[in-house]
């Protein structure tokens, strides 16, 4: 019904921003993360938007980008997932974080958004797999890998070793495989480097 709202930011709350457009204050729910991002009070912005209408409540939820609009569209095709479980997924993680969850069937992750069990996590996984893409040559390389039942990051030596400490001490692999992926230069360290950097960006 409502593509977007583009106006400026009157007020923002963790899961709610009020947008003047016009001089009307349009309410729209948003996730923690884009809470986060959204510009000060005062600022231009333009949500791209969702509209759900029930007997009892008319309701705008609203994204930065259209790749978590569509994501947030896809989830609450699931069965026990409505408008505010697909908001806490988003506001554990973004749009491309969740998608390759779901195509690493990392239902662990998942289930860590407030409301998402593991049963509702694997129910996700299953339903959303083949109706979810990943553009990123890397990422795309790693998860016909886990799909294998390789490691993610195993074109180096550091790398791997890096990822199983990490999978050892209880993080999941795709919080293991962002964490080492995202170490500049990892090629100039050794596996006890690359194991510590990793460490710190998980906290």
């Amino acid at each position: 019904m409502i593509a977007y709202v583009n106006g400026i930011v009157d007020d923002i709350a963790e899961d709610n921003v009020v947008v003047d457009v016009g001089g009307v204050g349009m309410n729209v729910k948003i996730s923690s993360d884009t809470a986060a991002k959204l510009p000060g009070v005062g600022r231009p912005v333009k949500l791209y938007t969702y509209t759900s209408v029930r007997e009892d409540a008319f309701w705008l939820y609203g994204f930065l980008s259209r790749a978590d609009l569509e994501i947030f569209k896809k989830c609450i095709t699931v069965s026990g997932i409505g408008p505010k479980g697909a908001l806490s997924l988003l506001s554990v993680m973004d749009a491309d974080s969740l998608r390759y969850a779901i195509l690493s069937e990392d239902k662990k992750t998942i289930a860590k958004a407030p409301g998402i069990g593991a049963r509702t996590a694997e129910r996700l996984i299953l339903e959303l797999k083949d109706k979810v893409k990943y553009d990123d040559e890397m990422i795309g390389r790693e998860i016909a890998e886990v799909a294998a039942g390789n490691l993610p990051v195993a074109d180096t030596p550091q790398k791997k070793e890096a990822v199983e400490a990490l999978v050892a001490l209880g993080y999941s692999q795709t919080e293991s495989v962002k964490a080492v992926n995202s170490i500049p230069d990892i090629e100039k360290l050794d596996s006890g480097a690359v194991l510590k950097a990793a460490l710190k960006k998980m906290f």
